[in-house]
């Protein structure tokens, strides 16, 4: 419960919106407000308007999932991309990690989470069966598994490899070998790019498969 007195109820809601948020508590809450307080009015309007246009208008790629200003990514339209290599990762943040790397040439397929029973999320909850669609439909020769070296990560991977494993693709995972953390945005831009260049085949990491 919050016993702070704040002189206007008005800074009290702020601060509590503000607080809301992941990683921020009331202190830190309380200066931002305090610091857009001291912002001109039009400063401040373009902050706001910036947060509603991006809720009101954000779009998720019709053929990735990633998040986009239009109907497909900037990533799916690139030409200069390989669109026979496909990266399955678990959100949009993992995909900021991965092109960070500047190593990484195809595309990306974003499930939205993992398979998690705890919280109740399944594997019809997620963006697995577009992306059984898009293997099925062919031109796709391998598809890279990077989900996080948990044992929902372990789940959601050896399920999308029973469902991928009766079509003509090759399927690996990014290389177990290397401390990555549990998600890919806690590691550093040159491991990550290592750990992508040296993937396994998936059925390898069974039994400590090299690395191809």
């Amino acid at each position: 419960m919050n016993h702070d007195h704040y002189p206007s109820k008005l800074l009290e809601t702020a601060t509590s919106e503000f607080a809301s948020l992941p990683g921020i508590g009331r202190k830190t809450a309380l200066r931002l407000v305090l610091h857009l307080l001291k912002q001109d009015l039009a400063d401040v309007e373009r902050f706001s308007s910036s947060l509603l246009q991006l809720k009101k208008e954000i779009r998720h790629c019709s053929y990735c999932h990633n998040i986009s200003d239009t109907e497909t990514c900037s990533i799916c339209l690139d030409s200069k991309r390989d669109n026979s290599l496909v990266c399955v990762v678990e959100n949009i943040r993992d995909v900021m990690s991965v092109e960070n790397t500047r190593q990484y040439p195809g595309l990306y397929h974003v499930l939205g989470g993992i398979i998690s029973p705890m919280d109740g999320t399944g594997p019809g909850d997620l963006n697995i069966l577009s992306l059984e669609e898009k293997v099925a439909g062919g031109g796709i020769r391998e598809v890279i598994l990077a989900l996080s070296t948990t044992m929902e990560g372990d789940t959601t991977n050896f399920y999308i490899y029973r469902k991928l494993n009766k079509y003509p693709v090759k399927i690996s995972t990014i290389a177990r070998g290397v401390s990555i953390g549990d998600e890919l945005e806690y590691a550093d831009e040159v491991t990550l790019g290592r750990s992508i260049a040296n993937r396994t085949l998936f059925e390898s990491s069974f039994n400590n498969g090299k690395a191809y």
